[in-house]
């Protein structure tokens, strides 16, 4: 199966992180958002060891695709926006365009954060 990996599935690729090799392994195929990679950067931006990470994800990009947003992006963000107010279940921003893809794609999302369950239509992978 496909999955989108979210920023603390990236970090623990990168880190080495042995509880998600498995997951890695079972993907037929990894993207990843151009939203996850912003927050990333920046994440690592503050980083003593901003260097090595830079170098490990420069790696990692020469092989792994990423997604950009577009105007059917757009549409599924507003809409997963709205149920989720609807609902009375925000998540971040931030997470809304990762679902959007995602739904947009049919694609599952490789991430701890539960806050994805909220979203119809999407599924969250946990490791």
């Amino acid at each position: 199966m496909a999955v989108i990996v979210d920023a603390n599935a990236l970090s623990a690729w990168l880190d080495g992180d042995p509880q998600i090799r498995p997951e890695l392994a079972r993907a037929r195929s990894l993207s990843l958002s151009a939203v996850v990679l912003g927050e990333y950067v920046f994440g690592i931006s503050g980083s003593r060891h901003h260097k090595v990470y830079e170098a490990r994800l420069k790696s990692l990009l020469e092989d792994f695709p990423v997604r950009g947003v577009d105007s059917t992006t757009a549409s599924h963000y507003a809409a997963i926006r709205r149920e989720l107010k609807n609902a009375g279940t925000p998540i971040p921003w931030h997470d809304i365009w990762i679902a959007a893809q995602a739904r947009q794609h049919g694609l599952p999302i490789l991430s701890r954060d539960t806050h994805f369950d909220e979203v119809q239509g999407v599924a969250r992978q946990g490791w």
